[in-house]
């Protein structure tokens, strides 16, 4: 299943076959994820946005890091395994069943210790934290339409040299306005991507990664 923007099949496979492929751990996710979840499956990310956020988090060696929507842990791996040794992961959810599964993969990636799961609404646990800019690096991946919330409890709390990543920004090609789609998710994204590029504290990139990624830092 492809879960890139690009139209390109073959430019796709190509861009997958030389990036660093799933190790053992991460492939039996991917499987008992599609297999457990049937279509919800599409929601986890794609293995190259994994080996993305991998050497993303692996180079700013973050301390405290935050992801808003685990689902099956994926991302999450992704993202502790690029912890500082003292680092911790605070992962934001609302599903028992789902992270149940993220967690059995945290144990057999030898992660559990420097993951935090918190099962209730993001916004709510997001509200929570201090105000300090503490937040490393941050990964949103929920629903669509609590983004902006999202983004603006953790904008004021990143870091100066702190990274957000937002996921699904691209939408498949819908968040174009000529594109046909009203639906929630996409007049929601849209909101976003335009919130986000109008927001004078942050500096930001979208990039064709998976199904749109985009990467914010504060100026």
């Amino acid at each position: 299943m492809s879960r890139s923007v690009i139209s390109n099949q073959n430019i796709f496979e190509y861009a997958v076959s030389h990036s660093t492929p799933p190790d053992d751990v991460l492939q039996e996710l991917i499987d008992e994820t599609r297999e457990s979840t049937g279509g919800a499956a599409g929601m986890q990310i794609g293995a190259d946005q994994g080996a993305f956020m991998t050497i993303l988090s692996g180079s700013l060696r973050p301390r405290f890091a935050v992801e808003v929507g685990t689902f099956t842990g994926y991302s999450s791996i992704c993202i502790a395994r690029g912890l500082a040794p003292e680092g911790k992961l605070l992962c934001c959810d609302v599903s028992e069943e789902w992270t149940d599964i993220a967690q059995r993969y945290w144990s057999k990636s030898n992660l559990s210790d420097k993951i935090d799961l918190v099962l209730a609404p993001g916004v709510q646990t997001l509200k929570s934290l201090p105000s300090e800019e503490t937040i490393d690096l941050a990964f949103i991946d929920a629903d669509k339409g609590g983004y902006i919330s999202y983004y603006e409890e953790i904008v004021p709390r990143l870091s100066p040299q702190g990274i957000l990543l937002v996921d699904n920004t691209l939408w498949s090609g819908r968040v174009i306005p000529d594109s046909g789609s009203e639906d929630e998710d996409t007049l929601a994204l849209r909101a976003f991507n335009d919130h986000v590029v109008n927001d004078p504290r942050v500096a930001a990139a979208q990039l064709t990664v998976g199904d749109g990624l985009t990467v914010i830092t504060k100026v």
